[in-house]
């Protein structure tokens, strides 16, 4: 009997025959995940605002699978975009919110406020774009939600606040869902990811002078990578256990569990530290 739960309680949930919704779907983790759930069966939906990227990797998959081209932040496409879903294929069984962008490298000081509301009404706004529409289709299937937070939700958030606040405010989002989809036996669950090799990554990182001097910041093991694929196995085994959270890779968890303690050491030794003043600076002088 083991076999048939992730955990205690919980029993499995088999994605074969079930419609699965993506977003961000078009490349990186969402395109993993699509070959990954479609491998096991499922009906996969790739939305991403890209529309080519999302029906280029549709047609990778040939049967079961729909591109949609849509933007997050819009909601009322968003709102079509679930309702063309349900009117094709006749139900929505999990929503995995997964599309995000990374902001311009900036102090609160010196940032562009376009760009602060640009990262929230996509990573934050966008991800309740995407479920809040499904939700009654979720509860009548007793399926399943994934929100795509980080760990960015509890690290250090200089240079790059507006990414930090949207994933914390996505945890809260999705331990609120869990909670709440609870007593119509439908689940959701939080993704937390460290650095995962994705094109956003290398913009953001590899690609910038003070991008990569943050990277440089992050002790052993927070700054090992992972691959998208990896990441992916990770929410598509997630979803199989209907698990609350999951965490890759695995020298986060700690970090996780103990953040409220580290987090105020942490803290204190960044604003005293002379290498990330003089960080902070550079990024100001830009």
């Amino acid at each position: 009997m083991l076999e048939l739960f992730g955990r205690v309680g919980a029993p499995r949930f088999d994605v074969a025959g079930k419609v699965v919704l993506i977003t961000g779907a078009g490349q990186g983790i969402g395109r993993e995940l699509a070959d990954i759930l479609h491998a096991r069966g499922a009906i996969v939906v790739l939305v991403d605002i890209d529309e080519a990227a999302a029906h280029e990797a549709a047609c990778a998959l040939s049967a079961r699978a729909l591109a949609i081209g849509a933007d997050v932040a819009d909601r009322a496409r968003m709102n079509q975009v679930v309702a063309t879903v349900v009117e094709r294929l006749g139900r929505l069984d999990v929503v995995v919110a997964n599309a995000g962008v990374t902001p311009v490298p900036a102090t609160v000081r010196t940032m562009d406020p376009h760009d602060f509301d640009r990262v929230l009404s996509i990573n934050l706004t966008g991800v309740f774009n995407t479920v809040h529409p499904a939700l009654d289709h979720i509860v009548r299937a007793k399926g399943h939600v994934v929100v795509v937070s980080s760990c960015a939700a509890f690290a250090p958030g200089m240079g790059g606040s507006p990414y930090m606040v949207s994933k914390a405010g996505v945890e809260q989002f999705g331990r609120a869902l869990r909670v709440e989809l609870a007593a119509s036996g439908a689940s959701a669950g939080v993704a937390y990811f460290g650095i995962v090799e994705t094109a956003m990554t290398h913009d953001m990182l590899d690609a910038d002078d003070l991008g990569r001097e943050l990277d440089e910041l992050l002790p052993w093991p927070l700054g090992v990578r992972i691959t998208a694929a990896r990441a992916a196995r990770a929410i598509a085994d997630a979803i199989a256990r209907r698990a609350a959270r999951t965490i890759a890779p695995a020298g986060w968890e700690p970090y996780a569990l103990l953040r409220g303690a580290v987090n105020v050491v942490l803290d204190s030794r960044l604003a005293a530290s002379s290498a990330v003043h003089e960080l902070v600076r550079a990024i100001e002088r830009r």
